[in-house]
């Protein structure tokens, strides 16, 4: 990513973290976190990865509540980024990584558990 997209997706990012956070009244739209976002090349796109805390339906009903708040969210962005051209179309996907980082952390107290409950015999015993 060059310099100027990098620039372009941490202003969105930066947009987009506080509109969702206080100025989204949808109240399908759950404990909602933005992680990441990354623009084209062109700056047409951004891919705006979407953190949602929550079970599958929360989830689900979140990205809902997201996609049909584009157009709102597109155009904080652009009043935002005013000096830019085009404002990227904003394309919203569920990262699932916080969810899998919680579920190793859950394996390893699991696995840390039984090994204070069943110590390992000795040879010796």
């Amino acid at each position: 990513m060059s310099r100027r997209t990098q620039q372009v997706a941490d202003a969105i990012h930066r947009v987009l973290s506080e509109a969702v956070q206080y100025e989204l009244k949808d109240p399908r739209i759950g404990f909602a976190t933005v992680v990441g976002v990354e623009v084209s090349a062109d700056l047409q796109h951004a891919r705006v990865r979407v953190s949602v805390m929550g079970d599958e339906q929360q989830q689900a009903d979140t990205m809902r509540g997201l996609q049909q708040a584009r157009g709102f969210l597109r155009r904080r962005v652009a009043e935002e980024l005013s000096h830019m051209r085009f404002i990227p179309d904003l394309h919203f996907t569920l990262d699932t990584s916080l969810d899998h980082s919680i579920r190793i952390n859950e394996v390893l107290r699991e696995i840390e558990q039984e090994r204070r409950e069943n110590p390992p015999k000795l040879d010796d015993e």
